[in-house]
């Protein structure tokens, strides 16, 4: 699976802003509406709760046969068995990741600039999620990555780039043109009332450029 992965609308979940009762819903309805990749990402629950929501939602992407990347915690993506973990620079660093989780498994590596992404590809990470390229509700702290940054990052990058950070219908055609590999999405996907419909819609905007 690692070598062919479609990394075109990446799903990164979270439970605060959803507008499903069930997580395993909305993540079934974005897979629907063509996601290719689900991130889990939990910051504040138990590790108990972690797991336990990490088993559902593999049963999920298990069976549509989409991969899951498990934010940060590499014990609860070992546990599940996910197909890979991602992480970022305040994270455990990448090189050690790769080491925990072994050569089959996708890693994936937060990057804000050129400097972070050449190293992550040099740590052994499968993609790089760059960003966040737009202030966004979700991560309020994150300081921003300009589209000429992105270009450099492309550039000088050969592994798959997936740019993050205030992703929608309004901002992905300023992505046209510069051959990245994919969109993260949180709120755009998540918390919209038709989940499957606001995943078709961006899928498709981003496939036009």
């Amino acid at each position: 699976m690692k070598s062919n992965i479609d990394y075109t609308l990446y799903l990164v979940t979270d439970r605060t802003l959803m507008s499903t009762e069930r997580l395993e819903t909305a993540v079934e309805q974005a897979i629907l509406g063509g996601c290719t990749v689900v991130q889990l990402r939990e910051k504040d629950c138990s590790t108990l709760d972690f797991y336990n929501t990490a088993v559902k939602i593999k049963e999920v992407t298990s069976h549509y046969n989409v991969p899951l990347i498990i934010n940060d915690r590499i014990d609860i993506a070992l546990a599940v068995d996910a197909d890979g973990v991602h992480v970022g620079q305040s994270d455990i660093p990448a090189k050690i990741a790769r080491k925990l989780i072994g050569s089959d498994k996708i890693l994936g590596v937060s990057a804000a600039n050129l400097e972070e992404a050449i190293k992550a590809q040099k740590d052994g990470a499968d993609y790089i999620g760059v960003g966040a390229m737009f202030s966004t509700l979700t991560k309020t702290d994150a300081k921003l990555t300009s589209i000429d940054e992105l270009k450099e990052i492309r550039k000088h990058i050969s592994i798959p780039i997936v740019v993050i950070g205030g992703i929608n219908k309004n901002t992905i055609p300023k992505f046209h043109g510069i051959n990245i590999d994919g969109i993260a999405v949180v709120s755009a996907i998540i918390s919209q009332p038709n989940i499957k419909e606001a995943s078709q819609e961006l899928k498709r905007i981003f496939l036009q450029g």
